[in-house]
This record gives structure tokens, C-alpha cells and sequence, in this order.
């Protein structure tokens, strides 16, 4: 059953009434409704179209927090061959929150990293939401020193609200681990992409998002700080969220005028839960467009150009 957000009333109103007129059809092989109902498709495809072609920054952060959106999981099921994953960080244990691993992409090797939400209850219980504890982050840098070693290019797909904050979590030196992921990220010989494929939060995100190239989805979010926080932070008021989201620039067309994001990754009509196959084939076809440049690259040069970027974004934001 499709889940609608709480703006797409009009939405779910004319959904709900295709449904319902297809049902009396079938029901009643003597009445043809077959024009009303094209009709009313034409108003939705319409509604849905004029709907996602202005959304709110808080709207987006809806969009981006979907529970149908493709996960972790489903692009490397779609887009990575021969994948083998990787568990533990060889200190402490396993963090089923970053799923990675050595696979192929486009039929060349790569290292995969993502944080993934889980899709139902029980296994979203099992990735904790896409919260690493230190023990995600510590794989992650695990991986990406293999990475390093036999050359090979990195992929990260981020989605997560943050790093795990519990109390464990901080005993086992959680910005410790976050800090040597995002160092490790900055001083690796190989490229790296990152996609924020959904929610980009805070550390937890930046973490496994220090890339060369940092595409972002359409509909996605990336932020210091959840709207929500932000706000409970400024007014101590959660309420005033949607407030928080506008002044936080945190959309993709926002983040890509700062040069924080490089690439925006254009979503199907009504966002990536909608059509989910075409969205990772968009993603696909992005993630392969920005490895091109670094192909020839030699180990200097791809850490020249991934500092050279981060500098510039901070040119841009003090000018």
C-alpha cells in the first residue's frame, strides 16, 4: 500500500478515487469507466508534476526520509556485481548500520560503503535506523584502507539521521571514529563518490561523504544538524522545523549554488519511491559520469583535487 506524506492530500484524494472506480469495474464487467479513470490519471500525473516541481525545504526532508525510497541495499543489489561483504571493524564488533564490501561496478572493481535504514521493522531494529555506532566507522576505514591498497575506487551511499548517539556509542569514542573516518576519507589515493541517496546527517553523514565527487539526489537532504534539532537548538521549539529546514539551506539545489555537492541526480516525477528502478539508473549513470575524470589520475592527483574542493567550498561560503 502507497504511503502518502501529509502535503500530498490532493494526491492521495485523487489516488484514492482511481482505485476506487477500478475496483467497481472489476467488480462489474458491464460498466466501463475506462475514460473517467484516464482522466482522472491525466489530473494526477498533472497534480503530482506541479506538486515536486517547487517543494519546501521541509517537504524535501519528508521526501527524503520516505520509508519506500531505495535504501544501501538496493543499489548494491542493483548496481554492484559479484559483491562480497565485509563485517567487523577488527576491534570491537560489527555494525549492520554501514553495509560494505569489494564488488564490481560497470564490471570494474570498486569498494562500497553505505549506511543503510532498513525497510521494515525488524530489520530497520537490525541497522539501527542507519545510526553507526564507532564500530560502523572503523569498518568503514578498514575498507577504505583496502581500498588503498590494491588501488581500487571507492563508492559511498549516505543516508542516515546521524551517528548513533547512545551512551556506549560515546564511551567507544564515537568523534574519534568519526574524525579518523573523515581524515582517512581526505587522505586517500584513490577516488572516492559519494551519493546521499536520502537523509545526510550531521558527522554521521560528512564521515564517509568526504569524496571527490559528491552527488546528491533531487529530493534528498544534507545537514550539520536535523531540522528538528536545529530547532530545539534556536527556539527550543521542535515545532518550528519546517522553519529551521529553509534557513538551513539543506536541499541539493541549495548545497549545489554553496559547492558543497557537486552533482544533483534528477529524481522520477513524485520522488524515488515512486519509481524506484529509474532512480538507481539515474544513479547509475551519474555515479559512472563521475568517475570518468579520475580514471588516469595518478594517487597525487586525486588527493590534490578532493583538497582542492573542500578549499574552495570554504572560498565560496566566506565570499
Amino acid at each position: 500500500m502507497q504511503t502518502f506524506l501529509d502535503f500530498e492530500t490532493r494526491i492521495a484524494e485523487l489516488a484514492g478515487k482511481i482505485a476506487e472506480l477500478k475496483s467497481i469495474n472489476d467488480d462489474d464487467g458491464s460498466v466501463s469507466i475506462a475514460d473517467e479513470v484516464t482522466q482522472l490519471e491525466g489530473k494526477l500525473s498533472k497534480s503530482l508534476a506541479d506538486l515536486y516541481a517547487d517543494l519546501e525545504p521541509w517537504q524535501k526532508t519528508q521526501v527524503a526520509r520516505h520509508p519506500d525510497r531505495p535504501h544501501t541495499q538496493d543499489y548494491l543489489d542493483a548496481l554492484i556485481t559479484e559483491f562480497t561483504p565485509l563485517a567487523g571493524d577488527r576491534k570491537f564488533a560489527e555494525d549492520d548500520a554501514v553495509l560494505g564490501g569489494l564488488g564490481r561496478f560497470d564490471g570494474d572493481p570498486v569498494v562500497v560503503i553505505g549506511q543503510e535504514k532498513g525497510a521494515d521493522t525488524k530489520s530497520r531494529l537490525k541497522h539501527n535506523f542507519g545510526m553507526a555506532r564507532p564500530e560502523g566507522y572503523r569498518k568503514a576505514v578498514r575498507l577504505m584502507e583496502l581500498a588503498q591498497r590494491f588501488s581500487l575506487p571507492v563508492l559511498t551511499f549516505v543516508d542516515t539521521a546521524g551517528a548513533y548517539p547512545g551512551i556506549g556509542a560515546e564511551e567507544r569514542g564515537q568523534a574519534e571514529a568519526i574524525a579518523r573516518s573523515t581524515d582517512c576519507c581526505l587522505g586517500l589515493g584513490t577516488p572516492i563518490i559519494s551519493t546521499i541517496i536520502g537523509e545526510g546527517g550531521s558527522g554521521g553523514a560528512v564521515a564517509i561523504a568526504t569524496a571527490n565527487s559528491v552527488l546528491m539526489l533531487e529530493h534528498s537532504i544534507y545537514s550539520v544538524i536535523s531540522p528538528e534539532g536545529a530547532a530545539s537548538i534556536l527556539w527550543h521549539d521542535s515545532a518550528r522545523a519546517s522553519e529551521a529546514a529553509t534557513a538551513m539551506r539543506i536541499t541539493a539545489a541549495h548545497l549545489k549554488e554553496l559547492g558543497v555537492i557537486d552533482t544533483i541526480v534528477p529524481e522520477p516525477v513524485g520522488g524515488a519511491h515512486r519509481a524506484r528502478e529509474a532512480a538507481i539508473q539515474s544513479v547509475r549513470e551519474a555515479v559512472s559520469a563521475a568517475l570518468l575524470p579520475f580514471k588516469h589520475m595518478s594517487e597525487d592527483e586525486v588527493r590534490q583535487q578532493r583538497r582542492d574542493k573542500f578549499l574552495a567550498i570554504g572560498r565560496t561560503l566566506g565570499s
